[in-house]
């Protein structure tokens, strides 16, 4: 055999091996989908290693593109002011000062979202979030934006985290988080309060970010009633603390992370 005939033999023959896209795109794509499509290249090339499967994003994505898949984005943060008339008095905001979070429970942040019903009706989403691991760890959802909503969230974060002293709650300025009942609440639990300055939406803006990924990655739309929204909701934190993969803690879960920093407190 010729040395050319031997080539264009040899290169035949390749064409007909799988590539490593082909090979890996059945787990590849499997991933995509039990993620309802909230995780692109970065965070599956991540599952795939913590599957002892060391692959390129270059290799994922010519996965996903060769069946037209396209992971969901969150739109880009548009910082919105918080409407804080009131006569409740502020804190001041804490974070201003350096802050070194190396433990859970040093740092929570929270907010207020709304969430859209039928018949042009919404619900109200208060949130408690670890800033350290991510991790969501109070909500409630209702049809008014009152002191109570913001209390109920915060009373779930207490009981389910139990914190020492040193901790931080920040919020927005909002008359909800000036209440007396919510301020007695953190005095009782040794929690210093702190507060974003006045017209200064990017002092919270990780939460106004978070908001948008949430209701993104939910594709969120309009629930009937407020019982279908906090079921989808409840869903989509288990999911958020116990699976998704978080680029800033270097694509771990925020349970993962905390499970790596046990007893920092």
């Amino acid at each position: 055999m010729s040395r050319s005939s031997f080539y264009e033999y040899q290169q035949a023959s390749c064409r007909f091996e799988p590539t490593r896209a082909e090979e890996l795109s059945p787990m590849i794509i499997d991933i995509f989908w039990k993620h309802r499509r909230r995780y692109g290249t970065r965070r599956i090339a991540s599952e795939l290693a913590d599957r002892g499967i060391v692959v390129s994003r270059r290799t994922v994505a010519k996965a996903l593109e060769s069946q037209g898949l396209k992971a969901i984005q969150p739109k880009s943060f548009q910082p919105k002011t918080t409407d804080s008339r009131h006569r409740l008095g502020y804190s001041p905001n804490l974070l201003l000062e350096e802050i070194e979070l190396t433990s859970i429970n040093r740092l929570w942040v929270a907010d207020i979202t709304y969430v859209p019903l039928t018949h042009r009706k919404f619900a109200y989403l208060s949130m408690v979030m670890d800033r350290f691991s991510r991790r969501i760890i109070g909500w409630k959802l209702d049809v008014t934006m009152t002191e109570q909503l913001v209390v109920s969230s915060l009373k779930d974060a207490i009981m389910s985290r139990q914190p020492g002293k040193n901790l931080i709650h920040h919020s927005d300025r909002g008359g909800q988080y000036a209440g007396s009942r919510f301020r007695q609440m953190l005095k009782r639990s040794s929690i210093r309060q702190s507060m974003s300055r006045a017209g200064d939406c990017y002092d919270n803006a990780f939460m106004e970010s978070c908001f948008g990924t949430i209701k993104t990655e939910l594709e969120m739309t309009e629930y009937e009633t407020v019982h279908e929204g906090e079921h989808e909701l409840g869903e989509y934190f288990s999911y958020y603390n116990q699976e998704r993969k978080h680029s800033s803690l270097g694509y771990q879960t925020p349970s993962q992370f905390e499970s790596i920093h046990l007893g920092q407190r």
